[in-house]
């Protein structure tokens, strides 16, 4: 059986790093211009040089997203782009606009493209066509049923990929097309700009009586009427599986490397699992509990089993779940003291319960007995962001495993 590609966020190159180190497969970054990060979530080409080298020699692959709707003056700016990073191995590049997908055609024919979500393929009519525009796979339509999806696979050839998110932030607009952050703030979305206008409280306002606002739903804290929950399929692996995606996409590009560890660690654990014995696997609730560490919103399925109803909607807050703190990152450890190295994220104090997960070990929980500074003097707490600081360990770690409390 062919293994479904897990495919992680890599907003920056420590990120990218992070993702391929917790498991994922592939990784989609964004370079300096053209994709849908216009503020933030982008690598210079030194960066995404180092970070294509990095991938490779893992056996991972990296797909750089050059998503936006182009106007005319981005055209011959775009041109000069791929030059700068032309002699960068890029494993594929996602798109949406048919304009860079015909200049792919006439000047990088060879380049492997993956259309994104933005370009709203919700039929294998679609997917058909812009397979025969050159693209290998279709990122998916985040408004598809698990039907839908099944009916895609069945109706298109093997040489065209499927994928599909499964985690992550949902936009409240038909696959991230929106105009609201331009209509309110000048921010295009469709350029990558983004203010999330959606998640803001409104009220309503009587064409009679101007000044009146009157909150949609009744509660002190306001009304978020379009504000969605957040995507998570962790429970449904097999189901996945059988719709026939080739890959698994987690969104987030603009979060922490903790939420990636955190994300990408659990899918990869349930994937793996599930492939060792697809007849039976059963679902393991620490994976959620695993997910859970990172800040989230409550969860939905979106649309994979259904059309969303009210229970999808958060209608009282837009603020994130936040139970742990991201205190500290390994940056190495000393096998003869039992002494970690740590980059401080958060600060901690001696006295703290602290939990380290990480790759190819299991998580623990330990107390915070012994903390020094980077110079071996005792402290009482590390309150610097990215102080380094030492911390006595009752178990092994290694580099990038995650502290938190």
């Amino acid at each position: 059986m062919k293994k479904v590609e897990l495919l992680a966020p890599a907003g920056d190159l420590e990120k990218l790093k992070i993702a391929i180190e917790y498991g994922a497969d592939a990784v989609y970054c964004g370079g300096n211009m053209f994709s849908l990060r216009a503020d933030s979530g982008r690598m210079t080409p030194d960066q995404l040089e180092e970070g294509v080298s990095y991938a490779h020699k893992r056996g991972k692959k990296v797909y750089l997203t050059v998503n936006i709707f182009a106007h005319n003056d981005d055209i011959n700016s775009f041109g000069q782009f791929m030059k700068n990073i032309s002699d960068i191995p890029i494993d594929a590049y996602i798109v949406s606009d048919p304009g860079i997908i015909f200049w792919f055609n006439n000047n990088l024919p060879d380049a492997e493209l993956h259309l994104s979500t933005q370009a709203n393929t919700t039929n294998y009519m679609s997917a058909l066509f812009w397979h025969n525009q050159g693209i290998k796979r279709i990122i998916l339509a985040r408004e598809l049923s698990l039907d839908e999806i099944k009916y895609i696979r069945q109706n298109t050839p093997a040489t065209l990929a499927l994928e599909a998110f499964v985690h992550g932030a949902m936009c409240i607009s038909y696959s991230g097309r929106c105009l609201l952050s331009n209509f309110m703030t000048g921010r295009d979305a469709n350029q990558g700009k983004c203010a999330h206008s959606c998640r803001w409280k409104y009220s309503l306002v009587e064409g009679e009586r101007p000044g009146e606002a009157y909150p949609i739903l009744e509660d002190e804290r306001g009304s978020y009427i379009l504000n969605s929950k957040d995507l998570c399929m962790i429970e449904h692996i097999p189901e996945l599986v059988a719709s026939g995606l080739d890959s698994f996409k987690i969104e987030g590009r603009n979060k922490s490397i903790f939420y990636v560890a955190s994300v990408v660690g659990a899918y990869r654990k349930a994937i793996d699992e599930y492939y060792k014995n697809p007849d039976s696997y059963e679902f393991n609730s620490s994976w959620l509990e695993e997910l859970n560490r990172a800040s989230h919103r409550l969860y939905t399925t979106g649309f994979y089993f259904n059309k969303p109803g009210k229970g999808d909607q958060n209608y009282e807050t837009s603020q994130y779940i936040r139970d742990y703190t991201f205190v500290g990152l390994v940056k190495d450890y000393n096998e003869e003291t039992g002494f970690a190295t740590i980059e401080q994220r958060n600060k901690f104090s001696v006295g703290d319960t602290i939990e380290v997960f990480g790759p190819n070990i299991d998580s623990f929980k330990q107390r915070v007995d012994i903390l020094l500074d980077e110079l071996g003097n005792p402290i009482d707490s590390a309150p610097h962001p990215q102080q380094i600081v030492q911390v006595k360990m009752v178990k092994p770690v290694h580099q990038n495993c995650m502290v938190c409390k």
